[in-house]
């Protein structure tokens, strides 16, 4: 079978290739540029615990070897502490920190580690110009010495904000230009809080503006960023410098040495592509969509999109296509995105918008501390991680389900699990393979020989269901897991997400589960494959099924899209 054809050499790209090959899926990945990325210092990655661990799983080293992990956040106003999260486990504790690394070192990283796939063969100075689609593949040309044509299985545009995939497939790309305008500087100094990341709002000396943050790299690198005015005039590197010194004064007393590494103006847009399938093209990354305002973190979603839609790619290049299942990619991410985009929308206004009565409000302050806090460190509806419970792919409701601290849907604890060799390792160990997990809960087996219980208790019952599954799956065992009794039984997607839970060892329910996985009876999975229909024919939107209804009007509204749509198309 031919290849999947991704289109831009981006991390997001890279992953997604990366992620194919680990399920046995080549890859040919068209780069427009020479196969290299310049050193940028303003141009950083935060990485979410749960995505940081998905790119380190695809060999990228530049996670472990580049990234910084933030001892703590601080939130301050004027000039007063509001908040300190330290990161770490325990009560109190604001749970696994963030990965900040820099875009290049996370670019070179995952390059590596597609020299060493033998699965992913990429093509520099490969510009597309050309996609053409039939029954069994896609035809790609790219321009250069001789002109190309490329032809694939499946074509995933990942070739960022003026996608010239998502122009070709004539997919709309409505939303806000210029949401927000950040100065931003790299630069290498000491500051009071070595390796906390800091949201410094109304700073009280001349240059601050409304807001800076701060935020540590490796080697006392760090990134600052200055919200700047709406319509701005430019920055001058007299501005800049003045707003550098101010800022250190601010927070050490006195503007201490310093080292400019590297400055820029980062513009945030917020758009949202109105499809994200086409047949068997597909758009992700910022083909897809564009935010970043008050902390979310656009690169993380991007991931997430390669993450989502790899397995499903996987599982349709070596099984055949599933309509339901490849239209499931939409209906998930893009409902994610969505809801990432309206709640920034509804917050921008708050915080933004001036002081006003607002500012003498008891509690004020800290509420819209909060709000900044959830999209920095990957809580509430701005920054954590998405869960699918609406999902085609989710099971219809049985008797043997029970409730336990994941919603399903969401991501599943990092537990420690036995897996097949007798290992214990974190759960995440065990994703990205293309395989379902099913995970038994059986506090005290961490004594025992796994040959003794192998053959002990519901284990063979279990084994034996977990063989019959429609799709490849693993048994793995755990202590505990939040929420869950003993003897629950898990059923993770190979992405990581939570598809159900049962009371004890369920055979037909768990079957009924993946086979819903896979694009079967689950819930809406009738609309969904109506929305691939529409979808196939390559003409007006995708229906209802497809996820357009949870999450794209409602998504678009949210972001300014009903106006938009009329005034501000991009193609």
């Amino acid at each position: 079978m031919d290849p999947v054809i991704v289109v831009g050499a981006g991390p997001v790209g890279l992953a997604l290739a990366l992620s194919l090959a680990a399920q046995g899926v080549p890859s040919v990945v068209l780069d427009e540029g020479p196969g290299k990325e310049e050193p940028r210092g303003v141009r950083t990655v935060v990485l979410r615990p749960d995505i940081a661990a998905f790119v380190a799983g695809l060999g990228c080293a530049a996670v472990r070897d580049e990234g910084a992990r933030w001892v703590a956040w601080r939130s301050m106003r004027r000039g007063q502490l509001l908040r300190r999260v330290e990161f770490g486990e325990g009560p109190g504790g604001g749970g696994p920190s963030p990965v900040h690394v820099p875009q290049h070192a996370l670019t070179r990283g995952l390059r590596a580690a597609v020299s060493a796939s033998g699965l992913v063969r990429i093509v520099p100075h490969s510009r597309l110009d050309g996609l053409e689609q039939d029954a069994e593949g896609v035809s790609a040309h790219t321009s250069g010495p001789g002109g190309t044509w490329w032809r694939g299985s499946f074509a995933v545009g990942c070739d960022g904000a003026r996608s010239t995939v998502r122009k070709l497939l004539d997919v709309r790309f409505a939303g806000r230009t210029a949401v927000e305008r950040q100065a931003v500087v790299a630069l290498r100094t000491e500051l009071p809080w070595p390796g906390e990341a800091l949201s410094h709002r109304l700073p009280p000396w001349r240059a601050g503006g409304d807001e800076v943050t701060a935020r540590p790299l490796r080697d006392g690198v760090w990134r600052l960023d200055w919200l700047l005015p709406p319509r701005a005039e430019l920055v001058t590197p007299d501005a800049l410098v003045g707003r550098i010194r101010d800022t250190l004064a601010g927070w050490c007393g006195e503007a201490g040495p310093y080292e400019l590494l590297d400055t820029g103006v980062h513009t945030v847009h917020h758009r949202l592509a109105r499809r994200w399938r086409v047949r068997r093209a597909f758009l992700a990354g910022d083909a897809a969509h564009l935010l970043g305002a008050l902390g979310t973190q656009a690169l993380d979603e991007g991931l997430r999109d390669a993450q989502n839609l790899a397995w499903k790619l996987a599982r349709a290049w070596h099984h055949g296509v599933s309509e339901g299942l490849l239209d499931s990619y939409q209906a998930e991410r893009r409902s994610a995105v969505a809801a990432r985009l309206r709640a920034a929308d509804q917050s921008l206004p708050v915080l933004r918008g001036g002081a006003g009565l607002r500012g003498w409000i008891p509690g004020a302050a800290r509420g819209h501390d909060a709000l900044v806090t959830d999209g920095h460190l990957g809580r509430g509806p701005l920054g954590a991680p998405p869960a699918y419970p609406d999902s085609p792919l989710a099971p219809e409701p049985a008797e043997s389900h029970i409730a336990v601290g994941t919603q399903w849907g969401g991501p599943a604890a990092d537990v420690l699990v036995m897996a097949p060799d007798g290992a214990t390792v974190p759960l995440r160990d065990r994703l990205g393979r293309g395989r379902l997990l099913v995970v038994l809960v059986a506090p005290g087996t961490g004594v025992w020989d796994r040959r003794h219980w192998l053959t002990a208790g519901v284990m063979p019952a279990l084994d034996a269901a977990v063989g019959a599954l429609p799709l490849d799956a693993e048994l793995l065992v755990a202590e505990a897991y939040p929420g869950a009794p003993a003897h629950a039984v898990l059923l993770v997607r190979p992405d990581g997400h939570l598809v159900a839970a049962f009371n004890g060892v369920q055979p037909d329910e768990l079957f009924a589960a993946a086979d819903a996985v896979r694009g079967g009876a689950g819930r809406g999975v009738g609309g969904a494959a109506a929305g691939g229909a529409g979808g196939a024919g390559g003409t007006g939107g995708v229906g209802a099924g497809s996820g357009e209804a949870g999450s794209g009007e409602a998504g678009s509204s949210a972001v300014g899209v009903e106006e938009a749509e009329r005034t501000a198309d991009v193609k």
